[in-house]
């Protein structure tokens, strides 16, 4: 089976997005630092971006977590399978995602991060997609909200490719 990638959201529009979202954070987080905890190996792409643009210290780690192996449905079962370096308490942390989709992962990450006691603890997201929510997360900061369509690009992959791609595309199968 072969795909092609149809452009959702330009460059463009992604770049200027990602900076209204580090003006706003920056604003938040006035005189204070922040803990940027990027989920491996998607939210990475985006945190980069993210991260160079905000302009109050940050301190960076990784988490990897994930519901998808090779395939374009959640699984369902989320493994966690490196955690961070940083401690939490008593820190401002915001947890950086490319997409949100059915919220399995980040509810499990999320409910992990607050047992750890940080003084404020804030998601971002590039993407949210709404109507495959199993479980309900708080989202903080939003990029897009986007139909239920499988994407690519900005870090998001499918069978590990297409993550280099500068804009969001959808993923259509011939």
């Amino acid at each position: 089976m072969s795909e092609q990638i149809r452009v959702m959201i330009s460059e463009q529009e992604v770049d200027t997005r990602i900076a209204e979202l580090a003006a706003k954070i920056s604003a938040d987080f006035q005189g204070e630092e922040i803990l940027a905890v990027a989920i491996l190996r998607g939210g990475a792409y985006f945190c980069t971006e993210l991260t160079k643009r905000i302009t109050v210290p940050v301190v960076l780690d990784f988490v990897e977590a994930s519901s998808y192996g090779n395939e374009t449905q959640s699984s369902g079962e989320v493994k966690i399978t490196k955690d961070l370096k940083e401690r939490v308490e008593g820190r401002n942390v915001i947890v950086i995602e490319d997409i949100i989709d059915t919220g399995r992962t980040l509810s499990l990450l999320m409910e992990n991060l607050k047992g750890r006691n940080p003084k404020s603890l804030k998601l971002c997201t590039l993407l949210d997609k709404p109507d495959r929510r199993v479980v309900e997360v708080p989202v903080d900061y939003n990029g897009f909200r986007i139909p239920n369509e499988f994407v690519v690009g900005c870090g998001m992959d499918y069978a590990q490719r297409y993550r280099n791609l500068p804009y969001i595309g959808v993923v259509e199968f011939e």
